[in-house]
């Protein structure tokens, strides 16, 4: 396999589209203990910027209030709930990114529902309550919260207005009209709050430019838009889940991009386009979530996204999640990169090495994305197996990336770093052991990985007997086995013209996501240590008879 050359010169920078939001289960679930203890850990090991859910206007978070006794009679708006979660969510480093839905029963006008909590997927009774409903809302956000805070929050009308599912009958009409009466309560608010949609399902795009028309001849907002996108096919049914086909990893990225495609020579060509729902699979219970084929597939996508939306949220942050009822069995395909008790999936730490990568792109790849941390020097990989779809021929058992990565050698990076020595003291700065060019220089290599049998804890729960509910002794297990494997080493750098490389090989487990880290060593050791010498044996001491 032909080695790769990396640039050392930067090819671009590595935007966080990927983690500018993540979805989440619905806003009531917010309040439950697992809930909070997982985003915290996400928060502290990933860092998204908003979280996106459904719910924030259902039933269970009782914020429209009809009332009617004693001889009064009204709605009153009650935010108890709303402000616990959105407490919760600041205090871990999250906004929210705010979806209007569903229809509370005493606004519906009519009972369908969607999802085993009973979503309301019908227009209002009244758009001007409505309108009443979303001006409320957000007046109290901004009195409780700050106008400045809550301008930065998204708010988005609807969700997969396209379905019947999710929408009564799929009526585009009622929809935008719902799209109107929502923005121009927004906007009545505050100008510069940020509205969009319309939120629509994969396959939706004979909707694109009805909307353009829609909100162009109305002259209504449309800050940005937003859509979906899954690579699923039908759902072949189980009981309690679900097993789908799959399309390649590039068939989401050409979604991500479709839209801007569609609008070209429109007025919404230049919107920022949000990404607010991607996975492999739109099912809450197909086990291909829990995997390390997951993460693999789904590399190429972070490494790529950012050059076609302004974020793509993954769904979701964590398996604490309730559409289709309460979870059979401790793994059962949830969308979450966490599942139940912070226990980390591999894709989950797909979105932790991608935290970890520098800012400078140096190189992308079918197999990698190599980028640098100018202040530090630090170079970063991220490579994977790439993985196709159903269509495609299983994976072997062992892929390799080989690249050539570009290094600063210490000295360099001190200059950079320290304040010029003066002559007088270049002697003992000579002594600290740190290395003046690259000839004779090393990097610490730092590699983690995930694969098939490592950092794998569906794997581990499999070989466990699959049991429902972990007894604490398992569930101990499941979080060791969710470690990645992880090795420390260090490589010689060989001296070039542009400052030194190191050649890098990377054998990769089959459906693995490796991380490697390379830093350029400082050698600190002082000449007398030998650790030949450690256990003192004969051999090795400096004369015989040494007492």
């Amino acid at each position: 396999m032909e080695r790769v050359i990396v640039s050392v010169q930067g090819s671009g920078v590595l935007g966080d589209a990927w983690r500018a939001c993540v979805g989440t289960g619905r806003f009531n679930l917010a309040l439950r203990q697992d809930y909070q203890d997982s985003l915290a850990l996400v928060q502290r090991e990933i860092g998204f910027r908003h979280i996106r859910g459904h719910g924030l206007l259902h039933d269970d978070v009782a914020v429209h209030r009809p009332y009617d006794a004693a001889g009064h009679r009204g709605t009153a708006y009650v935010f108890t709930y709303v402000d616990q979660v959105v407490d919760a969510y600041l205090n871990l480093g999250i906004k929210p990114f705010l979806e209007l839905g569903f229809m509370p029963r005493g606004l519906a006008s009519g009972d369908q529902t969607v999802f085993w909590w009973l979503g309301n997927v019908t227009p209002p009774r009244d758009h001007a309550e409505w309108a009443s409903l979303v001006r409320a809302l957000l007046r109290h956000l901004i009195d409780r919260y700050g106008l400045d805070e809550v301008r930065t929050w998204p708010v988005e009308v609807w969700n997969e207005p396209n379905l019947t599912h999710f929408w009564k009958d799929g009526d585009q009409g009622a929809y935008f009209r719902l799209y109107e009466a929502s923005v121009l309560a927004v906007k009545d608010v505050d100008a510069e709050l940020q509205v969009g949609g319309p939120a629509i399902s994969p396959g939706a795009d004979d909707w694109w430019e009805p909307f353009a028309e829609f909100v162009t001849t109305r002259d209504l907002p449309a800050d940005f838009l937003s859509v979906h996108a899954y690579a699923s096919g039908p759902a072949q049914h189980v009981p309690f889940g679900v097993y789908q086909t799959l399309r390649r990893p590039q068939d989401l990225l050409d979604q991500f991009a479709r839209p801007r495609k569609i609008l070209a020579g429109t007025a919404l060509a230049d919107r920022p386009l949000h990404i607010t729902e991607f996975n492999t699979s739109y099912r809450p219970d197909n086990p291909v979530h829990d995997t390390a084929y997951n993460a693999a597939y789904l590399a190429p996508v972070l490494a790529e996204g950012g050059e076609h939306a302004a974020s793509f949220a993954y769904w979701t942050f964590s398996d604490v999640f309730e559409e289709e009822g309460v979870p059979a069995s401790f793994f059962h395909g949830g969308f979450g990169m966490l599942g139940y008790r912070q226990v980390r999936k591999p894709t989950f730490h797909l979105y932790a090495f991608m935290a970890r990568m520098g800012p400078e792109v140096l190189a992308r790849g079918v197999d990698h994305l190599v980028t640098r941390h100018p202040a530090t020097g630090q170079v970063t990989v991220l490579a994977w197996q790439p993985v196709g779809g159903t269509d495609d021929p299983a994976e072997p058992d062992r892929h390799e990336v080989r690249l050539s990565v570009p290094v600063a050698p210490v000295a360099a990076l001190r200059q950079v770093q320290d304040p010029p020595v003066e002559a007088s003291d270049q002697d003992s700065a000579g002594s600290t052991g740190s290395t003046s060019s690259a000839s004779g220089s090393r990097v610490f290599v730092m590699r983690h990985d995930v694969d098939e049998s490592a950092g794998n804890a569906w794997a581990a729960w499999r070989e466990m007997g699959r049991p429902a509910s972990p007894s604490g002794r398992q569930l101990d297990a499941l979080h060791e086995a969710s470690e990645p494997a992880r090795r420390a080493y260090s490589l010689p750098v060989v001296p070039t013209a542009d400052g030194g490389r190191v050649d890098l090989d990377l054998p990769i487990g089959r459906h693995g996501v490796t991380l490697v880290t390379l830093d350029p060593v400082r050698d600190e050791t002082p000449p007398w240590l030998d650790d030949a010498r450690i256990l003192g044996r004969a051999d090795t001491l400096p004369g015989a008879g040494y007492p």
